[in-house]
């Protein structure tokens, strides 16, 4: 969406070709998902690895005009007709749009590795949330009312759009969590006032300068966004250190995760030279210590002979991955009545030890016992 509204924008007017090249290096960055052929495990340790890097995402960016160029004058010879790509419109495109998927990959709690292969730090922007409705009204109502002018494309954005719907009220249920009534009124609002919009023929009338404030709208977005996230994360850090106080620990480090379509709820982490903590801050709240936190969670570090079960476990290829992975990582051990002992994992962004279905965010790794 962003690649096809920045295409509507004025990037189609580069060279010919430039709105497909722009939708293409969008999206390219996520190239990875070949991985998933290797497994979830393979899947882990590369998404988001180098092709959402600064050496990737500039190879891709240069690769693609050129095989887009290559391609037009391939053809045009084949043809008997000129050339009518233009490389440097291409380029540019390709430059712009190639960088944005790292960019706003970066703005959510996944995160992204920018380094490498030098370096594999992860780097989290905690702004939106990995699925955020509020980008797709902007970015993707754009691309509609600039690009529906036929019965055809009006009738596939009408099924995305029924297909979005279903997956906001849908998708969280199944999560166990349920979307704000108030983002499903905006989102419903969003949708008839594209459709208004779109009946009044107002791209017509206003041509690109539509998908430009959208993208615009984005910036002002994420801006807004920051200041409330540094709000949130006083608030957070608030409640850690009155977490740490009552169990006389000593705060290491705080972070506040966005929710899904509720910029005034986060979902905060802290970490203690002795626990891990997880908790729902509220902003229409004041700070109050730990009162004002909810769905207090809390796993202590592993000690003793817990912590020689979670060295073992360590070991294993898949836990290696996982904790390259894991910004918030926990360990629990648990005996079965079969004599067995396994080391439950987990990032607690997502999910806590023993979950079951929560793909690479969760982990369960034998470590005594029967290992047939």
């Amino acid at each position: 969406l962003v690649g096809l509204a920045a295409a509507k924008a004025g990037l189609e007017r580069t060279s010919p070709y430039a709105t497909v090249l722009c939708v293409v290096a969008a999206n390219a960055p996520d190239a990875d998902v070949v991985t998933l052929f290797g497994g979830q495990w393979i899947y882990l340790e590369h998404h988001r690895g180098i092709t959402h890097s600064i050496v990737g995402t500039l190879a891709i960016s240069l690769i693609l005009p050129f095989l887009f160029y290559a391609g037009d004058f391939l053809w045009a010879r084949l043809r008997g007709r000129p050339t009518r790509a233009r490389l440097p419109g291409l380029l540019i495109s390709s430059l712009i749009l190639s960088a944005s998927h790292p960019l706003l990959d970066w703005t959510n709690s996944y995160g992204v590795r920018p380094f490498l292969p030098w370096s594999a730090k992860w780097f989290y922007g905690d702004l939106v949330f990995i699925l955020d409705p509020y980008l797709w009204l902007s970015v993707g109502g754009a691309a509609f009312l600039s690009t529906a002018n036929n019965r055809r494309r009006i009738l596939a954005w009408a099924l995305l759009g029924a297909v979005l719907t279903g997956a906001i009220i849908f998708l969280p249920q199944r999560a166990g969590t349920a979307y704000p009534s108030t983002s499903l009124v905006l989102w419903l609002a969003g949708l008839t006032g594209l459709i208004v919009a779109h009946r009044a023929h107002l791209a017509a009338r206003w041509g690109k300068s539509i998908a430009a404030a959208s993208l615009a709208l984005v910036i002002v977005y994420w801006g807004a966004l920051a200041v409330i996230h540094s709000r949130a994360l006083v608030q957070a850090q608030a409640v850690a250190e009155g977490l740490a106080t009552r169990n006389g620990e000593t705060t290491v480090r705080v972070a506040a995760t966005p929710v899904l379509a509720d910029p005034l709820t986060w979902r905060c982490l802290a970490e203690t030279d002795g626990s891990v903590h997880r908790f729902d801050i509220n902003l229409r709240r004041e700070p109050d210590g730990s009162g004002s936190a909810r769905n207090i969670v809390s796993f202590e570090k592993p000690r003793g002979e817990t912590a020689r079960y979670v060295a073992r476990a360590e070991k294993d290829r898949r836990a290696e991955t996982f904790l390259v992975f894991a910004r918030f990582p926990v360990a629990r051990v648990v005996h079965s009545c079969f004599q067995e002992t396994y080391v439950q994992f987990a990032d607690l962004r997502y999910a806590e030890p023993g979950s079951a279905g929560q793909g690479g965010f969760a982990l369960e790794v034998l470590v005594a016992g029967d290992t047939r």
